[in-house]
């Protein structure tokens, strides 16, 4: 596989639509893994991927190898959030006019290693400079205990990754979320932010 000819296109809000299948598909496909040990199906992922559809803020990158979608990334403003991911904002200071939130990024494993991640984050913080406004970035991560024995031996974390980026994880952040997780049925999720200031670069 040449990774040059892996090419990266973006859209937004509506233009999103007829790459919602592909979206669906990855999110279950990498999901599945370790930590978020996700169960997925089409049902639950149309209603929450409508959210990028109804803003017309939203971006979607999406990495093409071929006519074959092997990678997305997602952002949108938080204000444009459902609520699960606003209410940690209530009392934190923190105005959500703001912040523009990063969404998933899934990548096919076969594509991985090949600074696509660092092109989704490039490419997301570039779209919400654009549209102009926004003070900082943010995303969360499902926080799991370190001895779950569900964790693969020698797994690494993102956490060095994502703070080469210029995130810092915000501990008084924190979403809750429920999904179906794989052998155990539908289960409540704690998530934690991390920020970063969007002025700063890389």
């Amino acid at each position: 596989m040449n990774a040059s000819a892996i090419e990266v296109r973006c859209y937004s809000g509506a233009a999103i639509a007829p790459y919602l299948d592909d979206l669906a598909r990855l999110r279950i496909e990498v999901f599945r893994d370790w930590p978020y040990l996700y169960d997925g199906d089409a049902a639950y992922e149309a209603q929450y991927l409508a959210t990028y559809l109804r803003s017309w803020r939203s971006v979607a990158v999406l990495a093409f190898d071929g006519a074959q979608v092997v990678g997305a990334s997602t952002g949108l403003p938080l204000a444009d959030e459902s609520d699960a991911f606003l209410a940690p904002f209530a009392d934190s200071g923190l105005d959500p006019e703001r912040v523009f939130y990063c969404g998933e990024s899934v990548l096919l494993p076969a594509y991985r290693g090949r600074g696509l991640g660092h092109r989704f984050f490039d490419e997301r913080h570039a779209h919400a400079r654009a549209l102009q406004g926004y003070h900082w970035t943010a995303f969360c991560a499902v926080e799991r205990d370190a001895k779950d024995p569900r964790r693969p031996p020698f797994q690494r974390s993102n956490e060095d990754f994502w703070r080469k980026r210029g995130y810092q994880p915000r501990p008084e952040l924190r979403a809750s979320l429920p999904w179906r997780e794989v052998g155990r049925g539908e289960a409540e999720h704690t998530l934690g932010f991390w920020l970063r200031p969007l002025e700063r670069q890389r």
